[in-house]
């Protein structure tokens, strides 16, 4: 089927951000979804305060959506805890809450969404139950490939991503409110941070390698890791196992896609991973398809080396940064040097945080 105006592979946030500014503009982007109704993705869940501005230039705020107010990080490695500010309040919010909210705000704006089940992609033509063409076609597809343009998996200990949803309580409300905590063993990491209705989101990335020595089963590895990181258990509240555990396989963190086609534009994890425990995924994605859009606005689809050349050059410095901070929160070795050193040296923490923030100077989110 042929569309006069672009495609967009996704309507997460990277491709809902983008279709924002396209129909603001006057184009006709057409979201191309396998849902209907947004879910709750995996993958998400926190807002920096730089993916907060990035938010509130498409007319959305935090804090209208009832998104949880955060102020400050808490880090765990053993028995051994660091506490820091951050540099600006962050955010709470599930992506179910924030994909809905910006699909939403991008048909109100003018944008078209068709529930497909894209299957490849071959020479910028995106193949499902049907064949779609547009003026130029944008992949923000998030953690999943499709078929046709893969990105390049080389780890040899790959990341893997669960996540895990706990009901509100009062022992957790009082632990978390205000706060994100980090979690950190040896081969991964978990995040915990209070979403809009009192649930806390758990999410974790593992090497392979650790999964596998749980006999391929995540709640295995939630038990082992529950008791080995006292900590990390006492988040874990009795009846944790009924709660849906969900999964990805093989995120390439520290992907970076530097070249393209005329025509392609990529977004959001389709453009460049950066590990989870930075927590700015959502403003890469939001970012990207803000980017992407102007570039498309500008020059058309010739317009697209353009953009990720633009995109790259901007994402290189946080996911380099966020990838030294992977490693050394890791291991276990350096671990308590680590918080020792956030003990000792006021602001190093929010240093850190700030490098790992994408910025674009074309964005009106400084």
């Amino acid at each position: 089927m042929r569309h006069q105006g672009p495609l967009i592979l996704g309507a997460g946030p990277a491709g809902c951000a983008c279709a924002i500014v396209l129909a603001r503009a006057g184009a006709r982007p057409l979201l191309l979804d396998r849902h209907a109704d947004a879910g709750d993705a995996l993958c998400g869940g926190f807002l920096s305060w730089r993916s907060a501005r990035q938010l509130q230039a498409l007319d959305l705020s935090p804090e209208a959506l009832g998104a949880h107010r955060v102020t400050r990080l808490r880090l765990f490695a053993g028995r051994r805890r660091a506490d820091a500010p951050l540099p600006a309040p962050a955010w709470g919010l599930s992506r179910y809450a924030l994909d809905n909210a910006l699909r939403q705000r991008a048909l109100a704006a003018g944008a078209d969404l068709a529930v497909e089940h894209v299957r490849e992609v071959e020479r910028l033509m995106a193949r499902g139950r049907r064949d779609w063409q547009g003026s130029a076609l944008l992949l923000a597809t998030g953690k999943h490939d499709v078929r046709g343009l893969p990105r390049p998996r080389t780890a040899s200990d790959p990341a893997l991503g669960l996540r895990l949803r706990l009901s509100p309580s009062a022992t957790l409300s009082r632990e978390l409110t205000g706060m994100i905590e980090l979690h950190l063993f040896k081969g991964g990491y978990a995040g915990i941070v209070l979403q809009e209705d009192g649930t806390a989101n758990i999410c974790l990335a593992v090497r392979k390698s650790l999964l596998a020595g749980a006999g391929g089963s995540p709640a295995r590895l939630l038990e082992q890791l529950a008791r080995q990181h006292r900590n990390f258990g006492d988040r874990l509240e009795a009846g944790w196992q009924a709660a849906p555990l969900d999964s990805v396989g093989s995120v390439p963190y520290r992907f970076i896609a530097r070249e393209t086609v005329p025509g392609l534009f990529r977004l959001g994890d389709q453009a460049a991973v950066i590990p989870s425990l930075a927590g700015e995924g959502m403003g890469i994605a939001l970012a990207s398809g803000q980017l992407a859009a102007q570039h498309l606005l500008g020059g058309g689809a010739a317009a697209a080396p353009a953009y990720q050349t633009a995109l790259a050059r901007a994402a290189c410095p946080p996911l380099a940064v966020a990838a030294a901070a992977r490693a050394l929160a890791e291991n276990p070795l350096v671990q308590p040097l680590a918080l020792a050193a956030v003990h000792i040296v006021p602001g190093l923490a929010e240093l850190l945080m700030a490098r790992t923030r994408i910025a674009l100077p074309h964005l009106s989110c400084a």
